[in-house]
């Protein structure tokens, strides 16, 4: 990996097919990203779909260290996606697998494929609960302490499974 790695969040998601099992398989496609390594994954979360129909979701997020650039990290998680049969025949349509970067390092992007951090991380329980979990000090640039959220997202239907997405270390809810 080169010196210029950056610490980077990846939210991970799926209500379509065997969520476990498709998460558990993109989290070892993340792991194996070239300049990539996966340092650890929350506790899996149960949630609804905010804005959105369909089965309810599950969700997770992956902490990396990563000498791609957050484009190519894009492009990345998409082919992965993609390989795991994600469509997008409409706007939050039931997924196979949803892979969303979160941040990458410090950086502040608004492109028109990519911003970061994830404008709406603070706005969603199944992001932000796993987010916490892994990183309670995380500053993001633009947001406030992220627990500082938490009450915005208490209406939002979630529940922790625990740690069952991986054999790797993870931390527990």
């Amino acid at each position: 990996m080169q010196g210029s790695a950056a610490e980077v969040f990846v939210g991970l998601g799926a209500n379509l097919g065997d969520l476990a099992a498709t998460l558990n398989a993109a989290l070892a496609e993340l792991a194996a990203l070239p300049q990539t390594q996966l340092l650890a994954v929350s506790s899996a979360y149960r949630s609804a779909p905010v804005e959105a129909g369909g089965p309810d979701f599950l969700n997770a997020v992956a902490r990396l260290q990563t000498g791609l650039a957050p484009l190519e990290l894009l492009d990345a998680l998409q082919a992965i996606e993609l390989r795991h049969g994600r469509e997008r025949p409409f706007v939050n349509a039931p997924r196979t697998l949803d892979l969303d970067v979160l941040s990458h390092g410090s950086q502040s992007l608004d492109l028109p494929r990519l911003r970061l951090p994830h404008p709406r991380l603070h706005q969603r329980a199944f992001v932000l609960r796993p987010l916490i979990e892994l990183a309670p000090e995380l500053r993001l640039p633009g947001l406030q302490r992220l627990d500082s959220y938490l009450a915005g997202v208490q209406g939002q239907v979630i529940e922790c499974l625990g740690p069952i997405l991986s054999d790797r270390k993870g931390v527990t809810c």
